[in-house]
């Protein structure tokens, strides 16, 4: 682990943070790629979630800033996890509007980001930046905008190629939603859609998964794949103690994270105070380096993540038009009977999806939420949804290109990607 030499906390030298970052370049190829993974979608895709109103299913629609902007980190975990004190180690000194302490402290959600000078920029202000990821914030209103902020910090090599978003603690019961005049769970989906990493933080002496929090981590399981998780303040306990903590962790996870595949957990401790317990010293400085390694490849590996991020959502924008073609192909034309007839189809969504899957032969990892499908539904007219090959969708030409951006397309920008195979050797330390 990286030491970091004479930085004082009361008396006490602290651990390195990650001040020494060279700061990765994108390299000119990846910036031609995502200039024209930018093109693909403006042209080929978003007419597409426009037309069958995707947006409703999804996170939205994408922006020119979502193809531009440096990778996202999004950080989520219970209240005094340490998200805060973790953020000020990677950065490596404090962040505008920081607070830190026992009770819940961050009441908002921060982009923490590269700036000329260091200052708080307010939500409304920051989802009309030009060349910000934030412009499909607005579609949550004021009463989210109020809440959301940036935090600009001057000379930190890590944010000049990483934003990080730091979250509102999670709470249990009813304080989770109590005063809040927004959702949380999808403006957390719109993030974690849009996260080239999502770390879940929990403190070693509160390692107890809520229901609240169990719901939350459900709720983004679909990007599993980008998910890490810290086991933090991990010093403060015994070696023997912390392999039982360890495992404990594992099963909570294995019951709300349901993939095969088993989640990356770091133990360290994140903060300005330096390790003390010897026994655990030397496993958690390996542990904190490969996290931190895995963090200085994010810049590197961001246009491969964008790229399969635009597959599954190309997929599942195929599948949505499809889905939306057969409901409106089972509608009545006789007026009296249309409400009767959508209740019906609406109420009997499982078995269609199963129809239309076997049918088409597609992977039921491409179907929507089957609630919230429903839900985009209830207020629609079935009879007008848009058909595969109706004038809107130019007689099948849109369904063309999504096929062809899938086969031709995005194989393409992905062979004129530069090598990634040296990426691991990038790091922040």
């Amino acid at each position: 682990m990286c030491q970091h030499q004479n930085d004082e906390v009361g008396e006490a030298p602290v651990q390195q943070s990650c001040r020494e970052l060279e700061v990765v370049d994108y390299g000119r190829e990846s910036r031609e790629v995502m200039r024209d993974l930018r093109d693909l979608y403006m042209n080929k895709i978003r007419p597409v979630e426009e037309i069958t109103s995707f947006s409703r299913v999804s996170g939205g629609t994408l922006d020119t800033g979502d193809f531009e902007s440096p990778p996202l980190l999004l950080l989520l975990g219970p209240y005094s996890a340490g998200k805060t004190t973790f953020i000020e180690h990677l950065v490596g000194k404090k962040f505008p509007g920081e607070r830190i302490g026992p009770e819940p402290t961050t009441d908002k959600f921060v982009a923490i980001m590269n700036g000329e000078e260091e200052r708080i920029v307010p939500g409304n202000a920051l989802t009309v930046t030009p060349g910000t990821p934030f412009n499909g914030l607005q579609k949550f209103g004021n009463n989210f905008l109020t809440r959301f902020e940036g935090s600009q910090v001057k000379d930190s090599q890590l944010l000049k190629s990483l934003t990080i978003i730091d979250t509102p603690g999670v709470l249990s019961g009813v304080k989770q939603t109590q005063g809040r005049a927004y959702k949380y769970e999808d403006v957390l989906d719109w993030f974690a859609e849009r996260s080239d990493m999502i770390i879940l933080l929990f403190d070693v002496q509160k390692l107890d998964i809520s229901d609240e929090m169990g719901a939350l981590i459900k709720n983004i399981q679909r990007h599993a794949d980008k998910i890490r998780v810290v086991l933090n303040k991990a010093d403060s306990i015994s070696h023997q103690n912390l392999l039982k903590v360890y495992g404990a962790l594992l099963w909570s996870l294995g019951r709300v994270i349901t993939t095969p595949e088993v989640t990356r957990v770091y133990i360290g401790s994140f903060w300005r105070i330096p390790l003390k317990n010897e026994e655990t010293r030397s496993l958690m400085e390996q542990e904190m380096t490969d996290l931190l390694l895995d963090l200085g490849a994010l810049p590197r590996l961001a246009a491969v993540r964008r790229i399969n991020d635009m597959v599954k959502r190309i997929r599942e924008v195929r599948v949505h038009a499809i889905l939306l073609d057969h409901l409106r192909g089972r509608m009545p034309s006789i007026g009296f009977k249309k409400d009767r007839k959508k209740q019906e189809l609406l109420d009997n969504l499982p078995a269609i999806f199963r129809e239309v899957m076997k049918e088409q032969e597609l992977p039921c990892g491409d179907f929507p939420d089957i609630n919230r499908f429903k839900n985009s539904l209830e207020r629609a007219d079935l009879t007008k949804l848009p058909k595969l090959k109706g004038s809107r969708m130019m007689q099948g030409k849109r369904m063309v290109d999504l096929n062809r951006s899938l086969k031709l397309a995005i194989p393409d920008l992905l062979e004129r990607l530069p090598g990634i195979n040296s990426a691991k050797n990038d790091s922040f330390c």
